[in-house]
């Protein structure tokens, strides 16, 4: 099988709510991609979990939760914590997980690429070099998992 994972960077949050805060319980980052140089504007609940500006965290896009990379159902899902049986999966290294659908990519000039994301109305906005971002097609459904580095 192959990698689960789309793509990976490890990001620096420049500014939280940099249009204002419009929700209590959500936060909107701008981070900047160590590797591939890839803006990010990503909400997120900062209820559940914290995240300040300068500070790193890795950011992976991925079809699957199964560390095969087979494909799963994108219905259930059984925290670790929960108490029930269950096989390890790529969420096991991550602090915080969403799931969601690819809504728009949009093509740029000079190669660049713009991917938005609803992760059930908490958005993502992608934007960087294609050749990063190839692996990510448009209505499809992934995985966001976040740990702070």
């Amino acid at each position: 099988m192959s990698s689960p994972i789309l793509f990976e960077d490890i990001f620096e949050i420049t500014q939280l709510n940099p249009e204002g805060k419009k929700f209590d319980l959500v936060n909107r980052l701008s981070a900047l991609g160590t590797t591939f140089e890839c803006d990010l504007l990503l909400d997120y609940n900062c209820q559940i979990y914290s995240l300040l500006e300068g500070e790193k965290m890795t950011l992976v896009l991925a079809s699957t939760l199964n560390l095969d990379g087979s494909p799963d159902d994108h219905t259930s899902y059984t925290p670790a914590n929960s108490g029930h049986q269950r096989e390890s999966t790529l969420a096991d290294s991550y602090e915080y997980v969403m799931h969601g659908r690819v809504f728009d990519v949009s093509y740029k000039k000079d190669g660049v690429v713009q991917i938005a994301i609803s992760f059930g109305g908490l958005l993502c906005r992608l934007t960087g070099d294609q050749r990063h971002l190839s692996n990510i097609m448009p209505d499809q459904r992934l995985y966001v998992l976040i740990k702070k580095d």
